[in-house]
C-alpha cells in the first residue's frame, strides 16, 4: 500500500473539476496520494488556486503566468504576481516557462515573462515550477543568468544530458504520465538513470492521461499507473519508490510530512 504520495503538479483548479472536485481528491487519497500542488496559469486563476487551496487539506499553490496563454497576460502582472505572493501564501512561483511548440512569434515576450519571473521567485525566495516545449536549452539559460538555485522543469522530456545540467543547478525535473508509453525512449533513460533525488511524480491533471486512460479527463489518483513504471524501470519497490519521490518534493517546496 502507499501512503502519503504527492502529486507535485496537477490543475486541480481547472473547471472540469468543478462537478467533481471532492470525489476526484477523496479517490486520491483513497489509494494514497494526499498531497497536490497546484500551479496557476493566469493572473485570473490566480483566486480560484487561493480558493481550492484553503477549501482542502494537503493542497499548495504556486503562482504564475504560463507562456501558453500570453493573450491573457498583461505588462502590469508581474507587479500583480510580486504584489499578490506579498499577501498570500504560496510554495513556488510558476507554472512559467516557455512554449515554442507551434511557433516562436511571441518570443521575446514569453522570454521578458519568464525573467520577470525567474526574478520575483528570487526575491521571495521561492522555487519555479517550469514549462518548457521545445525551448529546454533557453530554459537552461536563463536559470543560470537568473542565479535561481531551485525548482523543477515540469513534464520533464529532454535528454539525459539536459536532465543532468539542469540537476547540478538544483533543478529536479518532474515526471508525467509519459513515461508509461514504450516510445518514450529517451524519457524512460533519464528515469532509469539519473539520481533518484532528482525525480518528483505528478499527472498535470485534467491533462496529459497515460496509457491506461487515454482520451479520459486526467486526475491525480491516476498518479500510481506511472509510479508503478517509474519504480519498474528503476528496479525498486513501488512504495519504497513513492516515498522517495515524496520526500523530494517535501524538500523542494517545503511541504509537512503530513497533511
Amino acid at each position: 500500500m502507499i501512503h502519503h504520495l504527492i502529486d507535485s503538479h496537477c490543475h486541480l483548479d481547472d473547471d472540469r473539476f468543478d462537478p467533481d472536485r471532492e470525489q476526484a481528491i477523496a479517490r486520491a487519497r483513497s489509494v494514497g496520494i494526499d498531497q497536490f500542488v497546484i500551479p496557476a496559469t493566469t493572473a485570473s486563476r490566480w483566486p480560484k488556486v487561493k480558493q481550492v487551496t484553503e477549501e482542502f487539506r494537503g493542497a499548495y499553490a504556486g503562482y504564475g503566468l504560463h507562456p501558453m496563454f500570453m493573450q491573457a497576460h498583461q505588462k502590469t502582472h508581474l507587479d500583480s504576481l510580486d504584489n499578490w505572493l506579498d499577501k498570500t501564501p504560496a510554495i513556488a512561483v510558476g507554472e512559467c516557462g516557455l512554449d515554442f511548440y507551434q511557433d516562436d512569434d511571441d518570443r521575446d515576450d514569453q522570454l521578458e515573462l519568464l525573467r520577470g519571473q525567474l526574478h520575483i521567485a528570487k526575491n521571495h525566495g521561492l522555487p519555479v515550477i517550469i514549462h518548457a516545449r521545445k525551448a529546454l536549452d533557453l530554459i537552461l539559460r536563463e536559470i543560470r543568468r537568473s542565479g535561481i538555485e531551485k525548482g523543477v522543469i515540469h513534464s520533464f522530456s529532454g535528454s539525459l544530458q539536459q536532465a543532468q545540467h539542469l540537476v547540478d543547478l538544483g533543478f529536479k525535473l518532474g515526471i508525467a504520465a509519459i513515461v508509461g508509453y514504450e516510445r518514450a525512449h529517451k524519457l524512460r533513460q533519464v528515469v532509469s538513470r539519473i539520481d533518484l533525488s532528482a525525480l518528483l511524480i505528478e499527472t498535470d491533471a485534467p491533462d496529459q492521461s497515460g496509457p491506461l486512460h487515454k482520451g479520459q479527463r486526467n486526475e491525480p489518483a491516476y498518479l500510481l499507473d506511472h509510479l508503478k513504471e517509474i519504480a519498474r524501470l528503476r528496479e525498486m519497490d513501488p512504495a519504497a519508490c513513492a516515498e522517495a519521490l515524496s520526500s523530494n518534493c517535501r524538500q523542494l517546496f517545503k511541504l509537512p510530512d503530513r497533511p
